[in-house]
């Protein structure tokens, strides 16, 4: 029974940014959580902030088909993030995904998913509004310095390196350059993997510490000057705003909408 709001089922539920999106959407007047879904779930009640509950399953599929949703939220891996997306847009059923690694190959199949099943999907490899704000920057320096690096650091138990981040800022400067940057080659490296990994001419580096969260750094060179751009997370709390807007925005289109960028303007 449609209540008004807008009906969300958080893929992931028991995850770190799982816990965060649930409290977070929890606290939006327009949209309701009716489900959670964690393959680690011992259970079948997920605590809300309010003191309420939802219903907790391992199963999207059954709790798809008990529960009139509107969006699934998508914070996990990226296989289990695919195999959500089949069930999710099968169904009817919008998709927020802020899983990183997903391949080119996967992106064209959530958006043929969502084509055929006339729904529509947010992907972005980040959702911190500063963090895209640091993209979008990045893009319009990019056209006057031939030379650039980018320094990502995270926590310790991030699987991917370099992260979803850094990589779709790498991918987005070398588009806005319209060539690959200029890409210094030592004579004599010492420590293999010294220099980073190299993507477009730009050398990436990643750190992965206990005490970090995510960061990251460009920096641009040319003759006598540089620019560095940085962007630090302090809390997963600030992910929210750009989830939230996610959240609102998907169920007013069709198809997949890459990147928060879009959502805000910045393209």
């Amino acid at each position: 029974m449609k209540t008004g709001k807008v009906r969300v089922i958080v893929h992931g539920a028991l995850g770190r940014m799982g816990r965060e999106v649930t409290a977070g959407l929890s606290r939006e007047p327009d949209i309701q959580i009716v489900g959670g879904v964690d393959k680690l779930s011992a259970g079948d009640s997920l605590n809300l902030p309010d003191g309420s509950s939802a219903t907790l399953s391992t199963d999207l599929a059954a709790l798809l088909s008990s529960h009139h949703t509107d969006v699934v939220v998508d914070f996990s891996v990226a296989e289990a993030a695919m195999s959500a997306a089949r069930t999710v847009t099968k169904s009817g059923v919008n998709m927020v995904i802020g899983t990183t690694g997903l391949s080119p190959e996967n992106l064209a199949e959530i958006d043929h998913l969502c084509q055929i099943n006339a729904v529509g999907a947010v992907v972005a490899p980040n959702f911190a509004l500063g963090a895209v704000l640091l993209m979008h920057l990045a893009e319009v320096a990019s056209r006057f310095f031939d030379y650039a690096e980018i320094l990502e650091l995270h926590h310790e138990k991030k699987l991917d390196a370099p992260s979803g981040t850094a990589i779709s800022t790498a991918r987005a400067m070398a588009e806005a350059r319209g060539r690959p940057f200029l890409h210094p080659q030592v004579q004599k490296e010492i420590l293999g993997g010294t220099r980073g990994g190299e993507m477009q001419g730009i050398a990436i580096h990643s750190v992965r510490l206990p005490g970090l969260l995510a960061h990251q750094e460009v920096i641009l060179g040319g003759p006598g000057q540089t620019l560095t751009l940085r962007h630090d997370t302090l809390s997963r709390e600030c992910y929210m705003p750009g989830v939230i807007l996610a959240v609102r925005e998907v169920v007013k289109r069709k198809g997949l909408t890459y990147g928060l960028d879009k959502l805000l303007g910045l393209r």
